[in-house]
C-alpha cells in the first residue's frame, strides 16, 4: 500500500475526485495520507478534514528563501512517508530540488492536451481562455509526471473533450473537469500504485495496457 500526498491550492475538486475514487475502492494499491495546501483557509483542506485525512500548510511567503521553502515542503512530504505526490490544482511550480527528490513520483493533471496550451503561465481559466481564443474544436486534459520543465514531463494519460460553439472559459473548464480531469487523475494514481507505469526517458508506458479505456 503506497502513501499518497496531495498538494492543493484552492477548492480541491480534483482532490475530491481522488477521495471519491478511494472510497469506491478504485485505488486499491494506495491511500491518501496527507493533503498539503499552499496557503491556509482553502476549501481543499475542509474536504480533507471531512474525509479524515490530515492536512497541512506550507506557504512560500513564510520562508526567507526558496531553499527554506523547499526544505519545509520536503519535510512535510517525508513526514507522511509519501511514495507518490499528486498535484491537484497546485499553483506553485516545484523547484528542481523537489522534483529531483521525488523523480518520477510526482503526477500532475493539466487542463489541456499537452503540448497545447501548457507551460509557464498556463493555469486555471487561462488555459481555457487560450483554447477559446485560438479557436480549437477539441481540448481535454493530460496527466503527466512532473520534471524540471513546467508541463514537460512524461505523459501518462490524455482524454479529449469537445469545445462547443457557445462555450465560455468557465463552461469549458467545468466540462474538462467533469469529462476528463476527474476521470484521468484517479486512474493514473491507481496505475502508479499498482506499479504499472514505466518511465523511459520522457515517455511513460502503461504495462498491460490501460484497462479503463
Amino acid at each position: 500500500m503506497l502513501n499518497i500526498a496531495v498538494l492543493v491550492s484552492g477548492g480541491g475538486t480534483n482532490l475530491q475526485a481522488l477521495i471519491d475514487a478511494q472510497h469506491r475502492g478504485e485505488i486499491p494499491g494506495g491511500r491518501i495520507v496527507k493533503v498539503v495546501a499552499s496557503k491556509p483557509g482553502v476549501y481543499a483542506l475542509e474536504r480533507a478534514a471531512k474525509a479524515g485525512i490530515p492536512g497541512g500548510v506550507v506557504r512560500r511567503r513564510d520562508y526567507a528563501s526558496p531553499e527554506e521553502f523547499d526544505r519545509a515542503l520536503m519535510a512535510e512530504l517525508d513526514s507522511c512517508g509519501a511514495d507518490l505526490v499528486v498535484l491537484a490544482g497546485y499553483l506553485s511550480i516545484l523547484s528542481p530540488s523537489v522534483v529531483a527528490r521525488y523523480a518520477n513520483r510526482i503526477l500532475n493533471v493539466h487542463p489541456a492536451l499537452i503540448p497545447s496550451f501548457c507551460g509557464k503561465g498556463y493555469y486555471g481559466l487561462k488555459v481555457h481562455e487560450a483554447a477559446l481564443a485560438y479557436g480549437v474544436k477539441v481540448t481535454g486534459a493530460t496527466v503527466h509526471f512532473v520534471n524540471e520543465i513546467p508541463d514537460g514531463g512524461a505523459i501518462v494519460l490524455q482524454k479529449a473533450v469537445e469545445v462547443l460553439p457557445d462555450d465560455t472559459a468557465e463552461t469549458l473548464q467545468r466540462r474538462v473537469m467533469e469529462q476528463a480531469e476527474w476521470e484521468l487523475l484517479p486512474r493514473a494514481v491507481a496505475l502508479f500504485c499498482e506499479g504499472r507505469i514505466t518511465v523511459e526517458g520522457n515517455h511513460a508506458r502503461i504495462d498491460g495496457g490501460d484497462r479503463s479505456n
